[in-house]
This record gives structure tokens, C-alpha cells and sequence, in this order.
């Protein structure tokens, strides 16, 4: 009997057991938050993105406005710096003419003249603005425009014979194509 009695025992014990620590486990986990609603969290995180949007926006459309600025006050400064260059020559012009209304030897004023010719040209040089090449080259119509064409055995056919307008290079950009005369054969005579 005393094998019943311990099984007894350890079934009582055993069932006491089980409840109260499922009781004692209950009490020990904390509770579980209740469930976010979905809706709440995505308007919440479509605010959070609409107003990154609203910001990086605003920022993109200062800077584009700053950049305008910055880009208008470089062409100001470039443009006053290159009236500095050539204010000399525009000095030296006008005293020309001024000279010129009274002088009686045009030689004089003809040496003035060239005299400023240089001047600009120099001035021209130290900012790297150069002459299209012309007369005896061939014709390039990425630097010339041709305006005319002679019949002409004196010269190659496609040869720039005259020059009628300068053209400039800023660099190696054209600034503006020369106009050109160029050669062409003379068409063979008839008998």
C-alpha cells in the first residue's frame, strides 16, 4: 500500500504542481503590447516621408536659386574684368579721333590708328583670344564661311583668297567664323 499511497502522492503533487506554476508563469511574463493599427503607422510614416520631400524641396530650390546667382555674379565679374582689359585701347581710340579732328598730317593719324590696332590685338592675345587663320589656307568650314568663290588659276582650287570679315577663336572655341573668297578652277573655254 505504501507504493499507492506515493504514487498518490506524486499525482496530487504532481497536478498541484502543474496549475500553480502555469499561474506563476502567467504572472511572470510581462503582457504583450496590444497590436499598432497599420493604418496609424502608415500615416505616420507617409507624414515622416512627405515632410523629408517638403524639405529636400525647399533645399533643391535654394540651391538652384543660389546657383543662378553665383552663375550671374561670375558673368557680371567676367565681363568687368574684361572692360578692365580693353579700357586702355577705348582711352587710347578716343584720344585718337580727338587728334584726328585737327590734325593736318594723316600720316599721323594713320600711325595712331595702327598704334591702337596693336594695342587691341595685344589685348586680345593676353586673354587668349585669337585670329581664324585665312588668306592662302585651305578652306575650312568649321572656321570659314565662304561668301563668295573667283574663278582663278593663280590659286589652288578650295584656297581662301580674301578675307572680308575676321574670324576668332576663344581658345579653342570659334567665336565667330570669317567670311572667306575662295578659289575655284576656271571652267574651260569654249572655242
Amino acid at each position: 500500500m505504501e507504493d499507492t499511497a506515493s504514487t498518490d502522492d506524486t499525482d496530487a503533487a504532481e497536478g498541484t504542481e502543474g496549475p500553480a506554476s502555469a499561474e506563476v508563469s502567467a504572472e511572470a511574463t510581462p503582457a504583450e503590447p496590444p497590436a499598432e493599427d497599420p493604418l496609424a503607422k502608415a500615416l505616420a510614416e507617409a507624414t515622416k516621408f512627405k515632410d523629408a520631400w517638403m524639405r529636400t524641396a525647399a533645399d533643391f530650390d535654394n540651391f538652384r536659386k543660389r546657383s543662378r546667382r553665383e552663375l550671374e555674379d561670375a558673368r557680371k565679374g567676367g565681363r568687368e574684368e574684361l572692360l578692365k582689359d580693353f579700357l586702355p585701347t577705348f582711352d587710347n581710340l578716343e584720344r585718337a579721333v580727338s587728334a584726328s579732328k585737327s590734325a593736318t598730317d594723316v600720316k599721323g593719324v594713320v600711325d595712331g590708328i595702327l598704334m591702337i590696332m596693336k594695342q587691341f590685338d595685344a589685348t586680345l592675345g593676353r586673354i587668349n583670344i585669337t585670329k581664324v587663320a585665312t588668306v592662302g589656307n585651305m578652306f575650312d568650314p568649321q572656321v570659314h564661311e565662304a561668301i563668295q568663290q573667283v574663278e582663278t588659276n593663280d590659286h589652288p582650287p578650295g584656297t581662301v583668297v580674301a578675307e572680308v570679315q575676321p574670324g576668332y577663336m576663344n581658345g579653342e572655341r570659334l567665336v565667330r567664323a570669317a567670311m572667306v573668297v575662295v578659289a575655284k578652277p576656271k571652267a574651260p573655254e569654249s572655242n
